[in-house]
């Protein structure tokens, strides 16, 4: 069949007078890609348990194209939001995601749409996994009407279906997890909630005592601590005295997982979300990942680390590259292919950003809307403290 394409391809070349570089490119059916590879993983490190996550791990093809797109587009809005913060734009507080890809969007592919996910104030990436668009996401970064919590949350404040945000508070999301899951067993719907915190949180007593009482009532929980090495701008060596987080629940199975590689995170938890629903209780999840950016916007991320450092992991274990070369190297798709994916995507993000930066502001009528159940007049003891603020836009 490609033989035969080439011989038209020629003819129509030597027809219309055209040399050969302006050839018509012949798309490459579907028929010529490999549907399906098993593909070698790191094994994970275990505590308390005797078998652990798979050493293989099956991709289709589809499966591979939508997971490239999820982290390539992850990549891209973030990239739009450093951007649109430098231009002073996005205002206050900003966690970006860059880098940790490959952990939203194994997490997102291994569990249900009904479970449950909260995770800290670095969510931007979970919040799209779950379901909120690029539009909603920059929208409410730029604090615009159109946003996923119309405007008044932010970047750490962000909601969906299911998705419990986006946090504030260094670990206190980590209880609420808990809660999550003890509402799951109370119902019994055989869900499972996915409770996130960083390594920067992993000290925090109140995480301990949630390990407690979520092993004393065998909770369908998932601890996951994205360990990205360093908490604001300490090194996870200089904080803390063990830096195995997966075994920190200690009378709770642990897993240390290759958080760069998105079929290890998938694949573990799979693992974990299987293991909670058979009734086992909670399960603890260290992914080994790493963020590009600093902290914060205001964390330039080099004074504590090399940009070589930086530049090391960029190059030899950026999870969106690691996939591209599984596909590519075993004819999953072609490189043309991938590249009309990423134009799409940086279209869309285009089409994001025009949105959250044209979309209106909420009215300050609307300021104190959602707090109260029965949303009460702005008046405080007589006193209207908004009317002499404005609106920017």
């Amino acid at each position: 069949m490609k033989t035969m394409l080439a011989i038209i391809s020629n003819a129509l070349c030597r027809m219309t007078g055209r040399n050969v570089g302006a050839r018509v490119v012949v798309s490459r059916s579907f028929a010529d890609f490999t549907p399906q590879v098993t593909f070698d993983i790191k094994k994970c490190d275990l505590h308390r348990l005797e078998d652990g996550p798979p050493v293989k791990a099956e991709l289709t093809r589809e499966q591979g194209l939508q997971y490239y797109r999820t982290m390539q587009t992850v990549r891209r809005m973030e990239l739009k939001a450093d951007q649109l913060y430098k231009q002073k734009i996005i205002r206050g507080f900003c966690h970006l995601y860059d880098g940790q890809e490959a952990c939203a969007a194994g997490i997102e592919a291994a569990i249900n749409p009904s479970d449950h996910l909260i995770t800290a104030y670095r969510a931007h990436g979970y919040t799209y996994t779950r379901g909120v668009s690029m539009k909603e996401i920059l929208a409410e970064l730029t604090g615009r009407k159109g946003g996923v919590a119309k405007g008044k949350g932010g970047s750490m404040h962000m909601y969906a279906p299911h998705f419990y945000g986006g946090n504030g508070i260094v670990g206190a999301q980590v209880p609420l997890g808990a809660g999550i899951a003890l509402a799951c067993q109370y119902q019994g719907n055989n869900q499972v909630c996915v409770t996130l915190y960083g390594d920067g949180a992993a000290n925090q007593g109140q995480i301990f005592e949630t390990f407690n009482m979520a092993a004393l009532w065998k909770l369908p929980c998932i601890f996951i601590c994205e360990n990205n090495k360093y908490g604001m701008g300490t090194s996870v060596e200089r904080a803390a005295a063990s830096t195995d987080y997966y075994k920190r629940g200690d009378f709770i199975p642990g897993i240390r997982v290759d958080g760069m590689d998105v079929l290890c995170v998938r694949e573990a938890a799979q693992f974990a979300a299987d293991h909670c629903r058979a009734g086992k209780g909670p399960i603890i999840m260290e992914l080994q990942t790493y963020r590009y950016h600093g902290h914060s916007m205001s964390d330039p991320g080099v004074s504590y680390r090399t940009r070589e450092e930086i530049q090391e992991v960029r190059t030899k274990n950026d999870p969106i590259s690691m996939l591209k070369e599984r596909m590519l190297g075993n004819n999953m798709a072609s490189a043309e292919e991938l590249k009309e994916i990423d134009v799409d995507i940086r279209k869309q993000v285009e089409e994001a950003a025009q949105f959250a930066t044209s979309d209106p502001e909420p009215p300050l009528d609307e300021l104190c809307n959602h707090i109260f159940y029965n949303n009460p007049p702005l008046e405080v003891r007589g006193t209207h403290p908004w009317s002499k603020l404005k609106s920017v836009s």
